[in-house]
């Protein structure tokens, strides 16, 4: 998890409009209804729920980068193969190496061994070039960083959702919804504690439409056939039926 420190990174548009959101929350406002659009956000809003909008975009950002470089992660290993070489040992076999680190954990000192060696770094520093200029062609360590960047900003953004006190129901319901979203290992994992969060973050979204029923709440339980959550969707009313956002 991210220091609080890093959280002075964020854009000063995410700070402004969450400082804006607790003053008001501060001077006894009551939260307006609460909408899936960040750009929609009422001043009036939790500050909890402003910012899990925020992070909500960057934690899709960052998965669609991670994504597309695995993409090409898989198309570089496919075409060009993880720079390597392969080397004969002594006893006629032969064993593949991808660094020279490896390579002298097993050759000695001797003649042989360093011809063998010579060539092994020849061959690796081969294979190097090969997978650099690949590399350059498709854009796979450029998407790599971007998927760093990317991770790094949902990251302070989850730590500064997890430092906003939240105002209302939908606070909680948006701060459990992250927690979910980042720590779960499997979807609807039966495993404690995500079972019990998930019944907690259930319970949040069943009150909180009994107490307003008109009101919409962060809720990414509901999974689509393919398995990915969706967005902000409005929990069970007092009719039992529930609705997408």
């Amino acid at each position: 998890m991210a220091d609080s420190d890093n959280t002075t990174t964020l854009p000063r548009v995410t700070r402004r409009r969450v400082l804006a959101i607790a003053a008001n929350a501060k001077e006894g406002r009551q939260p307006g209804k609460l909408v899936c659009d960040h750009a929609e956000a009422d001043q009036s809003a939790d500050p909890a729920v402003a910012v899990w909008r925020e992070w909500l975009i960057a934690h899709e950002e960052a998965e669609r980068r991670c994504r597309l470089q695995q993409r090409l992660e898989r198309n570089l290993v496919e075409t060009v193969g993880f720079p390597c070489a392969t080397i004969p040992l002594h006893d006629g076999t032969s064993v593949r190496f991808h660094s020279i680190q490896a390579l002298n954990e097993v050759l000695g000192p001797g003649p042989e061994d360093e011809a063998a060696r010579a060539k092994f770094k020849a061959d690796l520093e081969a294979h190097q070039e090969r997978w650099d200029v690949a590399d350059r062609e498709i854009g796979y360590s450029a998407a790599l960083l971007a998927e760093g960047e990317a991770a790094d900003q949902a990251e302070n953004l989850l730590q500064l959702l997890l430092e906003t006190p939240a105002a209302s129901l939908a606070g909680v319901a948006a701060k459990l919804d992250a927690v979910l979203s980042e720590g779960e290992p499997a979807e609807a994992s039966a495993e404690f504690p995500w079972l019990h969060i998930r019944s907690v973050l259930g319970d949040v979204i069943r009150i909180g439409q009994e107490l307003v029923p008109e009101q919409m709440l962060p809720n990414r339980l509901g999974t689509s056939k393919s398995g990915r959550r969706g967005g902000c969707t409005i929990g069970v009313s007092k009719g039992g039926k529930g609705g997408a956002a």
